[in-house]
C-alpha cells in the first residue's frame, strides 16, 4: 500500500529516502503538509468554550460545549405557571431562559440528542415575550423606561399596538393580549435579571424608588392577564419582598432553595468532567500537573456553591469556562463586577472579616431581602458571596464562602474601605512587600510599613477590631495563611500568621499599652502549641494609640527561636 507522503508506507513504516535530493526535499515538504493536516484536525476537535454566551441556539448550531440542563423543562412546566428563581450573576440564568425560549418557539431540532428531546413535551410553538435587563445602564434617569420602551416597540411591531398614549405598564398589558389574539396561542413570558434596575442604583434613593414603582406596575399586569399566559419565568439575584415589587403577584412560585431545582444552574463536578475532561487535562498539562491535582485546584477555586442542603456542590460556569479557555486559574467572576455597598455594610456593622464565614440566617431571611436592610448577610447569599454550609434545624442555615475565588475577592473589596493604597502594585504598601517582610523574617519591616500606612486612614470611630481586621486582610490577601482568634487552652490569640519558615503571633490593643498586649501573649501561652515546631516564632504585641490629632502604632517584637 502506498502512502500519499513520500518515504512513508502505511504497512512498512518509514522507508529510506531516495538519493535524489529533489525527492528528499519533496518528502520533507510532504511531511510538513501532513503535520499541518493533523494539527488542523486536532484544532477542530478542541472544545469551543462559550464564555459569556447565553444564546442556546447559537451554542447548539455552532458546536460550542453545552452542559445539558434541558431535563428541567418538563419539571418547570409541571411546577406551575408563574415561577421565580434567584441565582448569583453569571451563573447560567440567561442561558436557561434562552433554552426555554427555544422550547416555547417549538424549535425541537435544536434539542436533538438532549434530554428534552426524549421527553413527552408539548412542542406547539407559543409567542414569546423575552425581557433581558442585563445590558442596560440603569444609572441614567430614564434607563429603565428606555429599555422597556425598546422591547415593547419591537413586540408591538410584531403583534400590533393600540392607538393612543400609554405607559410602559399599559403597553405590556396590551402586547400580551395582542400576541394571544394574533397567534391564538397563550404567551410565554421570560424576564431575566429583573432586579438589576435596583441593584445598580442602590445609592440613588430617588431613582431607586422610581424604578421600584415602574417594576411594581409592570409586573402587576401578569396576574390580571392570566387567561392569555402559558408560562412566566422570572430570574434575578434577589427577591425584594420589602419593596413590594411582587405584592400583586402573590401566586409567584419561588424555587430558589427547593431541592428539585438545586442544580438547575451551575455545574456539578460530574457534569464538569463529563463535558470538559479534555480541557481540564490540557490545563493540567500546561501546569505540569496530573489531572487530579488540577481538578482539586479548580474545585477549591470555583466549586462550592450550594443552594439547598440536598443539592450538589456547584461550579460557577463563567469562572470555570474562563479558566479552561485561558488555561489559567484566576478570579474571573469577582472582577467582572460586584455591588460595593455589600462591603460597606459589612464594615459599618463591624463584622470582622473572618466572621463572615459562619454567619447564620433563617429560611425567610434568605428568601426575602430589602436593599435598605441593615443586615447584608441575606443579600450576600443571594448575590453569591455566601452559600449554604449546613442546615441547622428546619429553619436555620449556616453560611460560608463558597470557594477561594469569592473569599479572596470579597476581602479585596473590603480592604480599600480600610486602607485605600494597598492594591497599587507600585505602592510601598503593596501586598507583595508585606508578604516578603513576613516570609523573610522581617517583622520590624512589616510593622513599620503598617504603622505608616495607618497614618493615612481617615479619622473614624475606630476600635481594636478595626486594626485587627486591617492586619488580617493584609496578611490573607498577600497570600500568607492566617488564623484569627485561634483558640488555645488558656484563651484565643488575635491573629496567627504562617509565612515560609516563620510563625507570627499577634495581639492587638487600642489606646492601652504594648506591655499589656505582650503580657497577654505570654501569660496565656499562645506560643505553647509551637514548642516542637521547627519554624521561627515571633510574638508581636501592638497597641494603636489614636486621637483626632494623631494615630500611632506602638509595638514590641520578641523572637522565641
Amino acid at each position: 500500500m502506498k502512502s500519499f507522503i513520500p518515504g512513508f508506507s502505511y504497512i512498512g513504516g518509514f522507508q529510506p529516502p531516495p538519493r535524489d535530493w529533489s525527492n528528499v526535499l519533496f518528502a520533507i515538504d510532504g511531511y510538513l503538509c501532513y503535520l499541518c493536516v493533523i494539527k488542523g484536525i486536532m484544532r477542530m476537535r478542541e472544545l469551543k468554550y462559550p464564555v459569556g454566551m447565553a444564546t442556546f441556539s447559537e451554542l447548539i448550531t455552532k458546536g460550542y460545549a453545552y452542559v445539558d440542563k434541558t431535563a428541567y423543562i418538563g419539571r418547570l412546566l409541571d411546577q406551575g405557571k408563574f415561577i421565580f428563581m434567584s441565582r448569583p450573576r453569571r451563573f447560567g440564568k440567561s442561558l436557561l431562559l434562552s433554552t426555554l425560549e427555544s422550547y416555547f418557539e417549538g424549535r425541537r431540532e435544536l434539542f436533538k440528542g438532549l434530554a428534552a428531546d426524549s421527553m413527552d413535551l408539548d412542542w406547539t410553538p407559543s409567542p414569546v415575550l423575552h425581557f433581558d435587563f442585563n445590558a442596560e445602564n440603569f444609572s441614567l434617569e430614564d434607563g429603565l423606561e428606555q429599555l422597556l420602551d425598546g422591547y415593547l416597540w419591537r413586540m408591538e411591531e410584531k403583534y400590533g399596538k393600540r392607538n393612543g398614549e400609554f405607559t410602559v405598564s399599559q403597553r405590556f398589558k396590551n402586547v400580551i393580549e395582542a400576541a394571544y389574539c394574533k397567534t391564538g396561542r397563550e404567551v410565554a413570558i421570560l424576564i431575566d435579571e429583573y432586579d438589576k434596575p435596583l441593584l445598580d442604583i442602590e445609592d440613588n434613593r430617588e431613582l431607586f424608588e422610581k424604578n421600584q414603582r415602574i417594576l411594581k406596575s409592570f409586573f402587576g399586569n401578569l396576574k390580571s392577564m392570566d387567561r392569555y399566559i402559558r408560562f412566566v419565568f422570572i430570574t434575578g439575584v434577589a427577591r425584594f419582598s420589602k419593596v413590594s415589587i411582587f405584592s400583586d403577584l402573590n401566586n409567584l412560585d419561588d424555587i430558589s432553595i427547593v431541592d428539585e431545582y438545586a442544580d438547575i444552574c451551575g455545574w456539578s463536578e460530574q457534569e464538569l468532567i463529563g463535558t470538559f475532561r479534555a480541557g481540564i487535562q490540557t490545563l493540567a498539562d500546561k501546569r505540569k500537573e496530573d489531572f487530579e491535582t488540577t481538578l482539586k485546584e479548580l474545585r477549591d477555586y470555583y466549586d462550592g456553591y450550594l443552594f439547598t442542603e440536598e443539592g450538589s456542590r456547584l461550579y460557577n460556569p463563567f469562572s470555570i469556562l474562563k479558566a479552561l479557555k485561558n488555561k489559567r486559574i484566576d478570579p474571573y467572576w469577582f472582577v467582572s463586577g460586584t455591588p460595593t455597598f455589600l462591603a460597606r455594610r459589612i464594615k459599618n456593622m463591624r463584622i470582622f472579616p473572618k466572621d463572615i464565614n459562619g454567619q447564620t440566617c433563617t429560611r425567610d431571611e434568605l428568601l426575602a431581602v430589602g436593599l435598605n436592610d441593615s443586615n447584608p448577610i441575606p443579600l450576600m447569599f443571594q448575590t453569591g458571596y455566601l452559600t449554604i454550609g449546613s442546615q441547622l434545624g428546619d429553619d436555620m442555615y449556616l453560611l460560608r464562602f463558597p470557594n477561594k475565588e469569592v473569599e479572596k475577592g470579597f476581602y479585596l473589596q473590603l480592604l480599600p474601605l480600610y486602607v485605600p493604597e494597598v492594591k497599587d502594585p507600585f505602592s510601598p504598601f503593596s501586598f507583595s512587600l508585606f508578604k516578603m517582610d513576613l516570609i523573610e523574617g522581617r517583622p520590624e519591616g512589616f510593622m513599620k510599613r503598617m504603622g505608616t500606612l495607618l497614618k493615612d486612614l481617615p479619622y473614624e470611630d475606630h476600635n481594636e477590631s478595626t486594626y485587627r481586621a486591617v492586619t488580617f486582610l493584609l496578611t490573607v490577601l498577600s497570600g500568607t495563611p492566617a488564623l484569627a482568634e485561634r483558640h488555645g487552652y488558656k484563651g484565643r490569640s488575635d491573629l496567627e500568621v504562617f509565612a515560609g519558615k516563620n510563625i507570627y503571633i499577634f495581639e492587638f490593643k487600642y489606646n492601652k499599652s504594648v506591655e499589656e498586649a505582650m503580657d497577654q501573649i505570654r501569660s496565656r501561652d499562645y506560643a505553647g502549641r509551637y514548642a516542637l515546631d521547627p519554624r521561627t516564632v515571633y510574638l508581636i504585641a501592638a497597641n494603636f494609640n489614636e486621637t483626632k490629632e494623631d494615630r500611632t502604632l506602638h509595638y514590641e517584637i520578641r523572637q522565641l527561636k
